[in-house]
């Protein structure tokens, strides 16, 4: 899949475990999860607005985009 999902590199930065952000956010474990892993099929701009409000980030730096060759 072209989209790679950062969103474990910025947990790192932010020395933030992920049963942190689930908390401070209120999405579930498992939902941050899937879209951790880069299983998720589709992210709501509410949710990228209230990790990106926790982690004090771009949308750009949890998603990215890399062209198929």
């Amino acid at each position: 899949m072209p989209i790679i999902v950062n969103l474990d590199v910025m947990l790192a930065r932010r020395k933030m475990s992920l049963t942190e952000l689930s908390e401070k956010v209120g999405i579930t474990m498992s939902n941050l999860s899937i879209l951790k892993k880069g299983k998720a099929k589709a992210v709501r701009f509410t949710t990228l607005q209230a990790i990106c409000g926790v982690l004090e980030c771009q949308p750009g730096d949890i998603l990215e985009y890399k062209a198929e060759d």
